[in-house]
């Protein structure tokens, strides 16, 4: 195999092990993938409706759909924009927080058996080359583990 053939096989595995680990958690809070996303983008920040839904991919009534639901659950809130009163924001309640910060944990957990081979030095390592292959820049100071890229 090339080494660029094991670098697709190397990423597409550790794709698949996240997302059954994300599928199992969500599945069992009764979340969506979609809705374990929102959370995790959602955890440190405000975002605007329209922004969050081009992040997603999803229309802006889908979005709405999603945000009403969570809403329903006490997990999200809508309120206006703090810099521009005609812009609708969405932002985790308390509640939606707790529960982000508990399932972080259970992902951190259901991981451990692999992430826990490596030494710290490879830890910083692997999130180095993984932002690298993702275009990101690293989180300032401890991993943010989970939380999603900028939208402003």
């Amino acid at each position: 195999m090339t080494s660029d053939a094991l670098v697709d096989d190397a990423l597409v595995r550790s794709a698949f092990r996240v997302m059954a680990v994300l599928t199992r958690i969500g599945a069992e809070n009764d979340l969506s993938l979609t809705q374990l996303r929102v959370l995790g983008i959602l955890r440190d920040r405000r975002a605007r409706m329209t922004e969050l839904a081009a992040f997603l991919g999803l229309d802006k009534s889908t979005l709405s759909g999603l945000v009403d639901r969570a809403e329903r659950r006490g997990l999200l809130a809508r309120g206006k924009n703090p810099g521009d009163g005609r812009v609708v924001d969405v932002f985790m309640t308390p509640a939606g927080l707790e529960l982000a910060e508990r399932l972080q944990g259970e992902f951190r957990r259901a991981l451990a058996p692999a992430t826990g081979q490596l030494d710290p030095g490879q830890r910083d390592q692997l999130v180095h080359l993984l932002e690298l292959v993702m275009g990101t820049d690293p989180p300032a100071g401890p991993a943010r583990g989970g939380a999603g890229p900028p939208l402003s």
